[in-house]
């Protein structure tokens, strides 16, 4: 088992665009509404190849691995790559709370205790202005909500 990061930075606008945020799943019928057929084609093209975060943060293991951020053995490295991560855009936290020292350091703790029995870890924040930060510590081989998902990158001995 090891983690996977991911982190990703954009329009509050974007990030609101589910359809490119979930995976295609099954094709349309015959008789289909077109919408549904848009849609499907919509997440066909976009969802693969798209840095955008998925809905569901297992299907991070789907994106491409030029979206992972940093792949780690322990809990504890993700956890640090978390915090970093956490520190850098705590200043620009929308919520004066949010940017609270300890909450951090909470959130942080938190996350490797759930690596730790191998659950996923999502957190989002809104920036000041439009902006949303986003940051996922995602666990590989296997992944405890989707264990058929690949790794999505090859890894070294």
């Amino acid at each position: 088992m090891h983690h996977h990061g991911y982190a990703w930075l954009g329009e509050k606008q974007d990030f609101d665009k589910e359809g490119v945020r979930r995976p295609p799943g099954e094709p349309p019928t015959v008789g289909s509404l077109q919408e549904v057929i848009d849609r499907y084609r919509q997440a066909v093209a976009e969802f693969p190849v798209s840095g955008m975060p998925p809905i569901q943060t297992a299907h991070w293991l789907m994106k491409p691995p030029s979206t992972v951020r940093g792949t780690w053995e322990e809990p504890k490295e993700s956890g640090e790559w978390l915090g970093l991560q956490l520190a850098e855009f705590a200043p620009r936290f929308a919520i004066e709370a949010e940017r609270d020292v300890t909450r951090l350091v909470v959130l942080v703790r938190n996350a490797v205790e759930r690596l730790t029995w191998g659950g996923d870890v999502s957190l989002g924040h809104y920036l000041s202005g439009t902006v949303f930060h986003s940051v996922a510590v995602v666990t590989c081989s296997p992944n405890r909500a989707e264990p058929g998902l690949p790794c999505p990158v090859s890894r070294t001995s």
